[in-house]
């Protein structure tokens, strides 16, 4: 991994709470997680108190912290379930933000080393992408490697990475029909390598291992298509896809690069696959509509922010997926409404650093 310098008070680790007890998830990542400061956000639908060990420099924002800044009548971003850890997103004013899931502990490489994985996504980040031509080596600027003969010197330098995608080792992020057709099929192949994802490829962006530059493409992660029956598994949930699109095409816009690999972090079982086949099968058709219109998206030269392209992207869904479904209108609603509330936490956020 290259060395790149990590500032403590550059980082948020933001922990979407879905369980109360989040004492044996804090100790599991303590040796990462305690020089960072943490943003805890507890699932709304939680009743109770959240039981987090100390030695972490954290802040718990609930239910009544939620409407104190968005409201209690807010129907078009719902911050329930996976979707709360988007609040953490909102509230922070870190440039980077690392979110794990809280099934999630930390992994060990083929060597049997612990991997750190805020280290490793911040060097992802912090480190350039190169979408616009493929290194056959992967990540050029990893210890040991380069790019190969061929490679154009003009495109060498790089651009900015906005999203760094890890993986999971145990359970994979597979969808519910393929995790009930094969229920004992665990991910136990650990490859070292991270590759940017080529401009104007499409990837199913997973919300259980992320990092990204809140600066670059913050409110591009939108909690925005939430489905009819959502559940509290991530098989039940497609939020974190929808949300991976919106930020991928953004990044292909504006000249920013995605990428994927290392870190991985263990994932802990839980849920019923073929229970929660009922609830995300509605999902799974859903995708073959969403996929298509994001790798058709094209933003116009006057997007040049990342809030200006929501809104277009908006737009397009309204006039372009709104008559398939009427889950697509209230996506298109909240992302909006994302952007206004992006906007007024921000300049927030600026007033009360002044």
């Amino acid at each position: 991994m290259a060395q790149v310098n990590i500032r403590d008070d550059e980082v948020d680790i933001v922990i979407g709470a879905l369980h109360l007890d989040l004492t044996s998830f804090m100790e599991d990542w303590r040796a990462v997680f305690s020089r960072f400061h943490l943003i805890i956000v507890q699932d709304p639908d939680l009743k109770g108190d959240l039981k987090i060990p100390g030695g972490f420099s954290f802040d718990v924002y609930m239910k009544s912290d939620i409407e104190s800044v968005v409201g209690s009548s807010s129907s078009s971003v719902v911050f329930s379930g996976y979707s709360c850890r988007y609040f953490g997103y909102l509230v922070s004013h870190k440039k980077y933000i690392i979110s794990i899931d809280d099934d999630c502990i930390p992994a060990k490489d083929d060597k049997g080393e612990l991997i750190d994985a805020v280290a490793q996504h911040i060097t992802n980040l912090m480190t350039p992408a190169t979408p616009f031509f493929f290194n056959t080596l992967y990540d050029p600027f990893r210890k040991g490697t380069d790019f190969v003969r061929g490679y154009p010197f003009s495109l060498r330098s790089g651009v900015q990475c906005g999203l760094s995608c890890g993986l999971w080792l145990n359970l994979a992020d597979y969808d519910a029909p393929t995790q009930a057709l094969k229920p004992g099929q665990r991910n136990s192949r650990f490859v070292d390598a991270v590759l940017t994802v080529p401009a104007r490829a499409m990837l199913p962006v997973s919300g259980i291992n992320i990092g990204f530059d809140r600066e670059l493409v913050g409110p591009a992660m939108v909690p925005a298509f939430r489905l009819a029956k959502e559940g509290k598994f991530r098989w039940e949930t497609v939020e974190d896809i929808w949300s991976g699109m919106c930020v991928k095409v953004i990044c292909d816009h504006l000249g920013y690069g995605v990428k994927s690999g290392l870190p991985y972090v263990w994932r802990n079982e839980r849920g019923n696959a073929v229970e929660s086949l009922k609830k995300e099968w509605e999902g799974v058709k859903l995708m073959e509509e969403v996929v298509p219109f994001f790798q058709s998206m094209r933003l116009s030269q006057g997007a040049v922010t990342a809030e200006d392209c929501v809104i277009e992207m908006a737009a397009a869904v309204k006039e372009r997926l709104e008559p398939l479904d009427p889950v697509f209108a209230r996506a298109s609603e909240a992302m909006v409404e994302w952007v206004k509330l992006w906007k007024v936490v921000t300049s927030r956020l600026s007033n009360s650093a002044a």
